[in-house]
This record gives C-alpha cells, structure tokens and sequence, in this order.
C-alpha cells in the first residue's frame, strides 16, 4: 500500500463568523490511498474549537509518520491498519483521511458505494442545513435570502453567540426570521458562546419562533449545566464541541437530546458509525455537521447520511474552488453519487 498527501487550499465565498472568530481559507491536506491498480481518497482538515486545535503541521507530521508505518499492510486489513493509527497516537483529523480512503478503496475494489455497501436507504436523506454566520441583522437577512436564491435549501443554521451578547443574537435572529418562509426549517448553533443563564434565557425566546433545535449553547467547560439547560429549554439541544467520540456520548446522554458528528472530530466513518449506535442506544438523535471541508469529507459524511435526524453539511456549497465534483444539491438534499466508492471526481477548474 502506498500513500501520497498532497495539501490544497479552499477560499470560502463569503467569509464565517462564528462565537470564536471568522475563517475565510483553509488549507486542507487530499491523502491518496494505492493498492492493486486502486485509488483510494480521504480528506483532513485543521480545526480548532478554542479547547483543541489540529493544525495543518500536525497533520502532516501525521501523514509522514503514516506513510512508511503502513507500507506493508493491505487495505483490506482494517484491524492491523487501526493498531499502527493507534499506535502513532494520529490526530482525529488525519485518522479520518486514513478511514475514508480505506472505505473509498473498498468500495472501488468491489464495484459499489459505500452507502449500499452499508444497506442504507438514500430515501431517508434529509434536507442539509445552510450556515448563516454572526454578522448585523441587516447582513443576515441578506445571507440567509442569498443561499435561499442560490441553492434548493430547506434549512437554515443561524450562529448565535455574538460578543455583542444576547440582545445582538435577537437582533439578527428576528431579521432572518421575519424574512424567511415558514416552510424553511430554522436551528441555531451558539459554539458555547452563553452563559447558562443566557442559554436559557435565549432557549425560551427561540422557543416561540420555530427553532427545531439549538446547538452547543454553553462552553465545553460547563457540560455540567446542559441537565439544568435541558429542564428548562422547550427545544432540543445539541452537543457538538463537547463531543468528540463514542466514549463520550453515555456521559452527555442525561444532559441533551442529540450529538453532532464531524468527521475530523471523530476521526472516520468507522468511528461516526460507532458513534451513531451509541447516541441511538443512548436515545439521543444525530447531527453531521463540517468544519471548512471540501466535497471529500462532506461526500463521505453524506454516504451515512440516511441515518442523521438533521444535516448540516454545506461548508464546500460556500467554496469558491472545491476541486472535487460529483454531490448534488436536489431539493435540498445531499445526494451521493451512485459510483463505487465515494464516487466523487477530481476537478480543480471546474468551478
């Protein structure tokens, strides 16, 4: 088996805010998976969530270390290959890379996507969200009617968390909302930007305007308080920073009502398939969600997508030079292709 990591930069088409700051590029790495005449694709992307970072110089210290660590393994022989990523002590990001491009390979090696490969039931898609970031409430009613023009978007997700405070999330909430049809499904997503009392004070307003969920209202450091949150918030709530991976889901359980997947965050389809047993067993629901993720990851993530209760997958719909082709948007919904594999192409200049 041999590997090839090649980075590629991706310019967002409208920069995003978020509690923590904006991101406006991001520097990915395409890791390229051979064996038998086969090609296998994965993706890592750096990420931070303010509690841990994965930048991309981990990540290709990873990938080096990768490289000749696995030479003598077979694709096929998945048990081995997770020993020496464990071994390596690989961040989540580059596991992921390694996971996806051991599935894309599969599923090339034997003629079919990966979503058939698993029995799933494209039927089951449901509409991907569409990220509105932090910004005036002036410049929020553009960007939702924006994406609402652009794309077959059913769902929008609002960030909230503003460093303004919770009159400044209101704000901009209630210009969206005023604005936006009733047929558009809303959720919002704080990134731990409140305090509890914020959090329950902002769940109870959101209440009354058909917020289907909200996400992440309070810091990682206060997981403590999401019981009392939840005894007081009329909507679901949502972890996502405060979630990594199947081992963390039975202490949340209690405390919220679902958990968001991201591939880097969980470190492959494996392990988010784990994870979904998990929160399923726990009686919690589903979230996949992305950080500045290319089609690659966002592709791979939407092979599982028949099981999420909600998707938010749409950072490569705000790229203005993904090189991979092959997702379609259809009413609002992520459709992966029919292709062995992940079934995505490679395409630079086709945007």
């Amino acid at each position: 088996m041999k590997l090839a990591c090649q980075p590629f930069t991706v310019h967002k088409r409208v920069p995003l805010t978020i509690s923590r700051g904006t991101t406006a590029q991001s520097t990915n790495l395409w890791l390229r998976l051979s064996a038998e005449g086969i090609e296998g694709w994965g993706e890592a992307a750096p990420f931070s969530i303010g509690t841990h970072r994965q930048t991309l110089e981990m990540l290709q210290d990873d990938m080096a270390c990768l490289q000749g660590a696995i030479a003598h393994v077979h694709p096929a022989n998945r048990q081995a290959i997770a020993a020496v990523a464990a071994e390596l002590s690989l961040q989540s990001a580059s596991r992921a890379a390694l996971d996806v491009a051991l599935w894309d390979w599969y599923g090339k090696a034997v003629g079919q996507p990966i979503w058939r490969l698993l029995g799933l039931d494209l039927d089951r898609i449901q509409p991907t969200s569409v990220t509105v970031g932090i910004s005036s409430p002036t410049a929020a009613q553009q960007r939702s009617q924006d994406w609402l023009q652009q794309t077959s978007a059913r769902a929008l997700k609002i960030k909230l968390g503003s460093p303004e405070g919770i009159e400044a999330d209101r704000a901009m909430f209630q210009a969206i909302y005023d604005h936006v049809p009733t047929d558009i499904s809303l959720s919002v997503d704080a990134n731990g930007g409140w305090t509890l009392n914020e959090a329950i004070a902002m769940a109870q307003w959101l209440g009354d305007r058909r917020v289907t969920h909200l996400e992440q209202p309070l810091p990682v450091s206060q997981n403590a308080d999401l019981a009392v949150l939840k005894q007081q918030a009329p909507l679901p709530i949502f972890v996502d920073e405060s979630c990594f991976d199947s081992a963390d889901i039975p202490a949340l359980a209690n405390g919220v009502d679902g958990i968001n997947i991201k591939l880097m965050k969980a470190g492959g389809l494996t392990e988010a398939l784990r994870m979904i047993h998990t929160a399923q067993a726990c009686g919690l629901q589903v979230m996949f969600g992305c950080y500045s993720d290319s089609s690659l990851a966002n592709g791979a993530m939407a092979q599982l997508s028949p099981l999420a209760n909600y998707l938010d997958l749409d950072s490569h719909l705000n790229l203005r030079d993904d090189p991979f082709t092959g997702l379609s948007l259809t009413h609002g919904r992520l459709i992966p292709p029919s292709n062995p594999g992940l079934g995505l192409d490679y395409a630079p200049h086709a945007r």
